[in-house]
């Protein structure tokens, strides 16, 4: 039903609605967001990262080809531009005299607002940041987005072996993290 739904407003927007393709956004603006904070770490970032998505796919929706859905494609730009931003951290980390002074003030910059829980939501995020980017990234999407594994298979090319085997490193990963803070 969701994907008849969703296919229904990609061919309402190729058709010329603008109404379609805002409402298409309406209902993926939070879980881009919210999957690219969880990815990358902070609002800033996932803000910027949630404006790129939305540029891509009003660029690149006609040329949807219908093989995946919707959601699922959305995933995967997603998932794209959350890893390249945490490669470019990467590299000017690696590049840069003064790397901790420079992610200080990112993370000082990121406020975070209206969360009951803040402690919360730090302890998970430096939980998730400790585990290698492939497990991190499966943990994400089969723990809070709650996809299965043949969706994040077509998210990130990867085998669902392969992938099973990094949820099951990052669980265990995060159970010991867990069990170390208390």
């Amino acid at each position: 039903m969701e994907r008849n739904l969703d296919n229904e407003l990609v061919n309402q927007f190729i058709a010329g609605s603008e109404k379609a393709f805002n409402e298409l956004i309406r209902k993926y603006q939070k879980t881009i967001y919210w999957h690219a904070r969880r990815m990358v770490g902070n609002h800033l970032d996932a803000d910027e990262i949630t404006q790129q998505v939305i540029i891509v796919i009003y660029n690149k929706i006609k040329n949807f080809k219908f093989k995946s859905s919707v959601k699922t494609w959305i995933y995967k730009i997603t998932q794209t531009r959350s890893l390249n931003l945490i490669r470019k951290r990467k590299i000017k980390s690696f590049l840069s005299l003064d790397s901790s002074e420079k992610k200080d003030v990112a993370y000082s910059e990121d406020i975070i607002t209206n969360f009951e829980d803040k402690e919360k939501l730090e302890k998970v995020n430096e939980m998730l940041n400790k585990l290698p980017t492939k497990q991190k990234e499966v943990f994400i999407l089969r723990h809070f987005e709650e996809l299965n594994y043949e969706e994040i298979s077509k998210i990130t090319g990867r085998s669902i072996g392969g992938l099973k085997a990094n949820y099951f490193h990052a669980s265990k990963k995060i159970m010991g993290l867990m069990n170390n803070e208390k």
